[in-house]
């Protein structure tokens, strides 16, 4: 356990198990904001809270970029812990984790150790049955790769990440970070997530505290939608929402699918009622929609993220669709937000120690 010897028992103490290719920024991320918050300045002593990698195995383990890194300690007693996060990345081709350290972590749920799944460290939690009759938190990216493992769970896909008691599931990436704060929230205090938010000069943190994050590409479809059992027709979908800024022509995702454009606007009819082009526009107005309600983009900057040639056509269509313009939808949610808020950090003063 890193810690400082003598010095008073930290009061968070956090476990991570990494799975074979891993996600290194997800899990550098939440180190360092406990890194941060541990200690005075940026000294990085584990005074206040202490953080552990646990394996099964004493070989390195290989993150996703390749990058390898070794454990601290082999799987012990988990109520050495106050958490423990399990972080995920690469799901295919490989076995995430090894059989030792899931009945670990059913030991760990069973001795009631709070679990946080982070990125496809929820598939891990999912296969070692914790999280029966729960709520999923899944990146927008593997939400097909989830419904497809686990049918029977209902997934989300609308925020950075779900707090279900003893059960924290994460989309992983930056979202690391929200978790991270928010365990330190919950253990250290919001002064200590706000300097380390500061140093690291990742200003979501400035925002109200009830606001949380949305995914930065949130989910588009319904769950009514994910659930077409035509394979075409579900990786058109996926295709159309990795290209939202840019949008592919009926001509172009056909020809990822190894399809003709008539065979594809034929699924689009039979199994959802439209043309792909306008599914395709519909997709892109609801993500232009939850960016304004977020508050994160002005107008001109979601009309082009959500693939719009210019405001005036990007307007039109979603006041068509909405019945308000996108500017008093942004308006309103800057006004929310303002009402709301309770810190500002001035720009370039150093404010924490």
């Amino acid at each position: 356990m890193r810690g400082i010897a003598g010095a008073t028992k930290p009061r968070l103490r956090v476990g991570f198990v990494l799975a074979e290719h891993f996600t290194l920024s997800a899990f550098s991320l939440f180190v360092d904001h406990l890194r941060l918050a541990a200690d005075k300045d940026d000294r990085s002593r584990p005074v206040h809270c202490t953080w552990q990698i646990v394996a099964s195995g004493v070989q390195a383990i290989r993150s996703s970029c390749g990058v390898c890194v070794m454990r601290d300690a082999p799987l012990g007693e988990p109520r050495a812990f106050d958490y423990i996060v399990v972080v995920g990345g690469l799901l295919h081709g490989h076995q995430q984790v090894d059989a030792a350290t899931l009945q670990w972590l059913q030991r760990a749920a069973a001795e009631g150790i709070p679990l946080i799944g982070v990125c496809t460290g929820t598939f891990i939690l999912c296969r070692a049955g914790l999280m029966k009759h729960r709520p999923v938190c899944v990146s927008w990216y593997h939400r097909q790769d989830f419904i497809e493992a686990f049918p029977d769970h209902d997934v989300v896909s609308d925020r950075m990440f779900l707090d279900d008691g003893d059960r924290i599931t994460c989309s992983g990436g930056s979202g690391a970070a929200d978790v991270a704060l928010h365990l330190i929230d919950r253990s250290l205090g919001r002064s200590a997530g706000m300097k380390a938010s500061h140093i690291l000069l990742m200003e979501r943190y400035l925002r109200p505290e009830k606001q949380a994050r949305l995914q930065p590409r949130p989910p588009t479809v319904s769950d009514a939608t994910m659930t077409v059992a035509n394979q075409h027709v579900q990786r058109a979908i996926l295709h159309m929402e990795q290209n939202m800024d840019r949008p592919l022509s009926v001509a172009q995702l056909a020809s990822q699918l190894g399809i003709s454009s008539r065979q594809l606007e034929r699924l689009f009819h039979n199994n959802l009622g439209r043309k792909p082009q306008d599914f395709y526009r519909m997709l892109r107005l609801r993500y232009a929609r939850a960016l304004l309600e977020s508050g994160q983009a002005n107008v001109t900057n979601v009309a082009i993220e959500s693939g719009f040639s210019d405001c005036s056509h990007f307007s039109r269509h979603f006041k068509l669709v909405y019945g308000i313009s996108p500017s008093k939808c942004y308006r309103d949610a800057i006004q929310k937000q303002s009402s709301q808020e309770d810190f500002i950090s001035p720009v370039g003063v150093r404010v924490f120690s």
